[in-house]
């Protein structure tokens, strides 16, 4: 009886890692925490380093709440510090398709790894990468004096037994080491948290190693294992110490304090186990790193299977050459797919608003990233090179630093001119260049902009408003447009891409289907041909 009421929950969560396997996470998202691994990274090798404006332009956040699928803490910052960074590692990239090809194939094995590495599931585990990304707490220079005064209490508990008079000397070092004791209670709680999970960490990584496929991904490993072994019993007092907060009783909490504050093993053991763990800083991260990088196959093992449509992209370095077939933007449930070749020229998108530019526009560069950065595409296939990804889609006034919409814009395209420059193949994202003035000086600051992006290898797509740029930018960008469905009453879009530039507008009509009045009609469509009539003479 006592062996089937324990096995119960053991079969539960493997059923539970099997149903979930493919679906979306549902969990909460501290991303300030997700975030701590990479802010702290050195990502200074990487190809490039997604930038915050781009995340904002492109739902970065959104997108990552998406694609994660990762059973610990560990492997959340783990795959987020991946997303942001575009590496170049065919290599890597060869063996993570090993491996992920293993762990779909095989259910029962994915499920074991799944279950030890959710054991790094507490929140506390996202404070594991102070321990090798921060600075550790400095000794007080007296601490020689805490060393004597724990002799001094051990040697008197001593001869308390043998001489009465030495308990009252006993009493009166507690009191003083009391106060030290408590003044050191600030120190402990930074490491509570982190010191135990560590043990965790280091626990699951050797178990993850004795898999023989997995330990291609780093075969040194076994050094930093040991190395933090060394300083396993030390540790272990922490993890004591983070029990007793929650699942003992209050009596025996009380008599294991007494027990530390006669003898100082706070204050001696922290500094203690920092000096140590100050040195393997590099193992620390390397056992985080095998950890969080077999999260993330098991993750994208798992976005591939719950997708309605993934590929693997070709990395093609020979030209600029993009090509997507039924791509579609991740985040947009039910999306329709659109499929294009991007060759020797740009793409100049026109259309309504809500007919769907943007999204497309954000599709591409989702697409682009994510096939990037864990090799996976939204699309039934899609090829292009190892770009660099910039964007001004979602511009606001900094109100706080006295900078307008226009002047946001002006710093943020001069920022896409300037990489423009460099040798690296870039994909620039653009929405309504420069909305924040007026029509002569956007369409002529707009064309001069568009026109700089495209040379140096560089591919661009932009949306736009002004059809006045069709024909200005006729020989470096090719025209593509999405269109509205008007009926007497209703608008309705089909967001298909459409060769060519918008020949129907539709605004006004729009109008004219919401009520409006009149003569605000008749007024707007005669003021519009006006200005077709002069645009038309001016060309001739």
């Amino acid at each position: 009886m006592f062996s089937q009421l324990s096995f119960k929950p053991k079969k539960k969560t493997e059923d539970r890692l099997k149903e979930s396997f493919g679906e979306f996470k549902n969990d909460s998202f501290d991303f300030d925490l997700i975030e701590k691994y990479f802010r702290k990274n050195n990502n200074s090798e990487a190809h490039q380093v997604i930038s915050d404006k781009t995340c904002n332009d492109l739902d970065f956040n959104d997108l990552f709440t998406f694609l994660d699928r990762t059973n610990s803490r560990v492997g959340q910052q783990y795959l987020y510090n991946k997303l942001r960074t575009i590496n170049a590692d065919e290599h890597q990239t060869r063996l993570d398709e090993e491996i992920i090809e293993k762990l779909s194939n095989d259910i029962e094995l994915r499920v074991s790894i799944q279950k030890k590495i959710e054991t790094l599931k507490h929140r506390d585990a996202y404070y594991i990468t102070t321990l090798f990304q921060d600075a550790h707490l400095e000794p007080p220079k007296w601490l020689f004096i805490i060393k004597i005064l724990s002799i001094l209490s051990l040697t008197s508990l001593v001869l308390s037994f043998f001489y009465p008079i030495f308990f009252i000397v006993l009493l009166g070092l507690f009191c003083i080491n009391f106060v030290i004791h408590f003044w050191n209670k600030n120190n402990v709680v930074q490491y509570v948290s982190s010191i135990p999970q560590l043990l965790k960490l280091n626990s699951v990584a050797s178990h993850l190693f004795a898999t023989p496929f997995l330990k291609s991904l780093n075969p040194k490993l076994p050094k930093s294992i040991t190395l933090l072994n060394q300083v396993k019993n030390r540790m272990s007092f922490f993890k004591l110490e983070a029990k007793f907060q929650g699942e003992f009783q209050i009596i025996v909490w009380f008599l294991f304090e007494v027990f530390k504050t006669l003898f100082l093993l706070e204050p001696l053991l922290l500094f203690g186990v920092l000096k140590k763990l100050n040195t393997k800083r590099d193992d620390i991260e390397d056992v985080f790193k095998f950890v969080g990088h077999i999260d993330m196959l098991i993750s994208i093992a798992s976005i591939r299977h719950g997708a309605k449509t993934f590929c693997i992209p070709v990395i093609n370095n020979d030209d600029n050459k993009i090509i997507a077939h039924d791509v579609c933007h991740p985040l947009i449930f039910d999306c329709k797919t659109n499929s294009i070749e991007i060759s020797n020229k740009s793409i100049l998108l026109t259309g309504s608003n809500m007919s769907g530019k943007t999204s497309f526009i954000r599709a591409i560069g989702l697409n682009v990233i994510t096939g990037l950065t864990i090799n996976t595409c939204f699309a039934s296939s899609m090829t292009f090179p190892l770009f660099r990804v910039f964007s001004a889609i979602r511009i606001s006034d900094d109100l706080i630093n006295d900078k307008s919409y226009y002047f946001e814009e002006v710093l943020t395209i001069k920022d896409m001119l300037l990489e423009s420059k460099k040798e690296d193949r870039n994909l620039f994202l653009l929405d309504e260049l420069f909305k924040g003035t007026n029509t002569v000086e956007r369409i002529s600051g707009g064309k001069a902009v568009l026109s700089s992006l495209v040379k140096n290898n560089n591919t661009v797509l932009v949306s736009t408003h002004d059809i006045e740029l069709t024909d200005m930018l006729s020989s470096e960008y090719e025209l593509y447009h999405f269109s509205e469905i008007l009926s007497d009453k209703t608008v309705g879009f089909d967001y298909k891409l459409k060769e060519g530039k918008l020949k129907n507008r539709n605004a006004i009509r729009i109008l004219e289907i919401n009520d409006y009045p009149k003569e605000v009609i008749s007024e707007a469509i005669a003021i519009s041909k006006e200005q077709d009539d002069f645009y038309s003479s001016s060309k001739i």
